[in-house]
């Protein structure tokens, strides 16, 4: 398979890495079998359920400020989550080849001191330590860093490419073997820096490099000074279109394609046959969007209570009473035009005629980035996408903890194996071999 103008070439193999998220409106939480999303229990579960099916990395993120809804902590979906680096170092006492990724932030962190602590997770785990790279400007986040509003939109990524650069200069002047480390000095728009690297580098060099951006200047990022991109773009045809942009943005930034990798977001819903497969989504969609939460989403867009409408009745006929949507709920409730799209919404339910909780509903099924059916035609499916290298893996986001990949690791893993699509093995002790990527220069 061709994509855009360079020399990709398709590995005939996909991986997976998980996502643990924390407490959020695709984990349900309020079954008996679910588990705390805080205690180290539940993580040591999900990492060691990964490692046996040799998946490539366990993914946390990490919010630097509890979500709110109409002023208060958003306590339908927030439990908090324990500090990534933290959790990670204490997983890799307990795992022993999966890759460890912890989401950090360039807007509130320091290169010199992000750099020595990514670092030292690298050599701890030995060699197994990734970075997810995130910008934020928002003025929400922050006031908890009495930073609000310092950093203009347009400027978030031209920030964080210089964090990044200059986190990859103290890398790769730590001292190692018989040359000491050599002094970093930088001065520049965003930082003035004079760090000697006390740490040597480790067995993969440097962290490996993540980044979520899907916007054109997130895309260019990531095609500059990423290893892996996370997408939102796991339907076939979507993923096709992204692989070969990205290809084009990669090549032209001066690398080889192949040195970028396409992890799309998933969910995963599996069962022995299809109607189990079906019947399981309906429960899990009727579990996500409960009356309570049918009724917050469209607080947010309303900017006010809606506790009197009933959640099995029609839209509210009272207009929302903001103009645009703030980001206190997160990025996917963040600018939108409220008025028009009550307009838009309450026509559409009516004819249709949704009830709240259905609408909420179909409003999440249009953004359902899942894979649902037997083990077997799903193992099928995902054979297509590794002939065709439209992505190198997928990130699972499980929607039950800490038994969420069960079905994956135990029925869609030996499936996707007997196909010839899927690791029948770890390929090294990093996670840049996991990822057969090369090893970044030395200079």
């Amino acid at each position: 398979m061709t994509y855009g103008s360079g020399d990709f070439r398709p590995s005939g193999q996909i991986q997976f890495g998980v996502f643990f998220q924390g407490v959020n409106s695709g984990t349900i939480w309020k079954v008996p079998e679910a588990g705390s999303q805080t205690d180290f229990e539940s993580f040591r579960r999900v990492a060691q359920t990964a490692e046996r099916g040799l998946f490539a990395a366990f993914f946390l993120g990490e919010g630097l400020r509890l979500r709110e809804h109409l002023g208060r902590i958003h306590e339908l979906d927030v439990a908090g989550r324990p500090d990534a680096q933290t959790m990670l170092a204490a997983l890799a006492g307990v795992t022993e080849k999966i890759g460890l990724v912890a989401t950090q932030n360039t807007t509130y962190n320091d290169p010199a001191d992000l750099a020595r602590r990514l670092a030292s997770l690298d050599l701890l785990s030995g060699g197994r330590a990734a970075w997810n790279i995130v910008t934020t400007d928002n003025a929400w986040t922050g006031e908890n860093f009495r930073r609000g509003g310092y950093l203009d939109h347009a400027d978030r990524y031209t920030h964080a490419e210089a964090f990044v650069r200059l986190a990859k200069e103290i890398w790769a002047s730590g001292p190692d073997g018989a040359s000491p480390a050599r002094t970093v000095r930088h001065e520049g728009r965003h930082y003035t820096v004079e760090v000697a690297p006390s740490l040597p580098p480790s067995a993969q060099r440097r962290p490996v490099l993540f980044q979520a951006g899907d916007s054109a200047e997130g895309r260019d990022f990531a095609a500059r000074q990423a290893d892996v991109i996370f997408s939102a773009h796991p339907k076939l045809e979507d993923a096709r279109t992204f692989r070969a942009d990205l290809v084009d943005r990669t090549v032209a930034a001066g690398r080889h394609p192949n040195e970028l990798l396409i992890f799309p977001a998933s969910e995963f819903i599996l069962g022995a046959t299809e109607e189990e497969a079906r019947e399981k989504k309906a429960w899990l969609r009727e579990q996500q969007i409960g009356p309570q939460q049918a009724i917050a989403f469209l607080e947010q867009f309303w900017g006010r209570s809606l506790a009197e409408y009933d959640p099995d009745g029609p839209l509210p006929e009272a207009d929302p009473v903001v103009e645009e949507t703030n980001e206190t709920r997160g990025s996917g409730f963040h600018g939108a035009r409220a008025r028009q799209l009550a307009d838009q919404w309450r026509a559409e339910a009516k004819d249709k005629g949704l009830s709240i909780r259905q609408f909420v509903t179909s409003q999440s099924a249009r953004r359902d980035a899942s894979f649902v059916g037997s083990y077997e035609s799903v193992a099928d499916h995902l054979a297509e996408y590794a002939r065709d290298g439209v992505v190198d893996g997928f990130n699972i986001s499980p929607w039950l903890i800490p038994s969420g990949l069960d079905d994956v690791v135990n029925h869609l893993v030996p499936a996707l194996q007997e196909r010839g699509v899927y690791p029948d093995e770890y390929r090294g002790s990093t996670l840049r071999e996991h990822l057969g990527l090369k090893e970044p220069s030395r200079a």
